[in-house]
């Protein structure tokens, strides 16, 4: 059985506080389609400025780039997606209505819907969907030319191999990373974040001398590397697996595949991130129905060859939905029942509020509002709240997962001579507070970021 309700409680904190709302929902809304808000733009930015830092601005053998939505019908016969990248369909003979072949739950829940035609109930045979999202770009449908929304964002670094090794000149071992928008035509999209139509991944193609010893030491590397950054997100180990693809269940083109697994409420261990062994297989292709020698010359060995390619790939969706499950908590704080999220501070929307202690009491706002000014200038995620009592405002940066609040009150102003100019910091775990001084607040921060 499925344990919805934590997911249905994540569903409901994402809108309520501003992270993720149905894409166009005061129009009916479009399945699969979600549309991120103030708190979830942020989050999601911090999750992958998290990884263009440490895969790829951090190192010096990895290069970043970002390819184009729109791409040629002929490179998705090169990658095999127009022949493979599909998924069995079977049609309600009731209804009419489509569900995948492999996907029993969903088949089950959509014949609960017939209860009443039981009699009538029955399935179409499977047939193929492909999940490409097609369309056509040209003056006139006469000569209008056949286009995919990219399926996935690794073709486009694989078909600007030849451009970045003729502009940056690099020598194997590299990477090409890239963050970018995928599009799939899901038939039963689902899970909220988890199976969307519209959504964003982060990957690296890693290139290198084809050689079995090289291939499985890189690919080892990588593996255990993206398992070390995902955990860097504020996952706990219990939460996370590395599994190993049988050999019927990888894609056409992998020697090896891996998947990070998180174990989730709703559907027990899900991909979140996967780790494949390409081989040759991308650039080999493209070379093909290209006519363009995608080949790498060896200065050293004098060899010219065909380099594999490992891969490192995750949803920035997935990773949002992840970490808001991770993250979600429920305690009694101060004789109340609260909701928060623990999030790591380096991927909390907001690092830092900043309150008077009353809004109606001109002296506190002013140097609340003074105090708040300064400290955004090293801490750009931060935010001014003097909405509602003190209480609600401890409330709703908890559920936001803002790790610290700052509350500007009478005795910074001097009615203790003894505590002018100093604040209380609560953090969000513990509700606990401790007075600083105005002057220690940025180094403070920056050490506890």
């Amino acid at each position: 059985m499925k344990d919805t309700e934590k997911l249905e409680k994540i569903v409901s904190l994402a809108k309520r506080r501003g992270f993720i709302f149905p894409g166009s929902e005061i129009y009916g809304g479009l399945s699969g389609i979600y549309d991120y808000g103030p708190m979830g733009v942020e989050l999601r930015h911090n999750i992958k400025q998290y990884f263009w830092d440490k895969f790829i601005a951090e190192r010096e053998d990895v290069y970043g780039m970002s390819a184009a939505i729109l791409m040629p019908a002929r490179v998705w016969e090169a990658s095999g997606h127009t022949e493979l990248f599909t998924d069995p369909l079977v049609e309600c003979k009731i209804c009419h209505e489509r569900a995948r072949a492999d996907q029993p739950e969903a088949i089950a829940e959509h014949e609960n819907t017939h209860k009443k035609e039981k009699e009538k109930m029955g399935w179409s045979l499977p047939s193929v969907f492909n999940l490409l999202v097609e369309t056509k770009l040209g003056a006139s449908e006469a000569t209008a030319s056949q286009v995919y929304l990219r399926g996935e964002i690794t073709q486009g670094v694989h078909v600007n191999f030849k451009n970045v090794l003729d502009s940056m000149h690099p020598k194997l071992p590299f990477g090409i990373g890239q963050i970018g928008k995928a599009f799939r035509n899901e038939i039963t999209p689902r899970d909220f974040l988890f199976r969307q139509r519209e959504f964003e991944q982060m990957e690296l193609q890693y290139y290198i001398k084809p050689d079995e010893k090289t291939g499985t030491e890189t690919f080892e590397y990588w593996k255990n590397f993206a398992f070390n950054w995902y955990l860097g997100l504020g996952f706990k180990k219990e939460s996370l697996r590395l599994r190993q693809h049988a050999p019927d269940e990888r894609a056409h083109y992998a020697k090896d595949a891996w998947d990070i697994e998180y174990n989730t409420p709703f559907g027990g261990w899900l991909e979140a991130w996967g780790i494949h062994h390409r081989g040759d297989w991308d650039l080999k292709r493209h070379s093909e129905y290209s006519k363009e020698d995608l080949s790498y010359f060896d200065e050293e060995t004098k060899e010219r060859y065909i380099p594999w390619d490992i891969e490192c790939s995750g949803g920035v969706d997935r990773a949002v939905l992840f970490v808001l499950l991770e993250a979600y908590s429920e305690d009694e704080l101060g004789g109340e029942s609260r909701i928060f999220l623990k999030l790591n501070p380096k991927i909390a929307p907001i690092k830092v509020a900043v309150f008077p202690l009353l809004k109606n009491k001109p002296d506190l706002v002013a140097k609340a509002k003074e105090i708040y000014t300064t400290l955004k200038k090293k801490i750009p995620q931060m935010m001014f709240d003097d909405n509602g009592n003190i209480g609600k405002r401890y409330r709703r940066q908890d559920e936001i997962g803002t790790p610290w609040c700052v509350t500007i009150d009478f005795d910074t102003l001097g009615e203790k001579p003894e505590l002018k100019d100093t604040v209380t910091v609560r953090d969000r775990d513990t509700g606990k507070q401790e007075r600083k001084n105005i002057s220690e607040l940025s180094e403070y921060f920056k050490a506890m970021l």
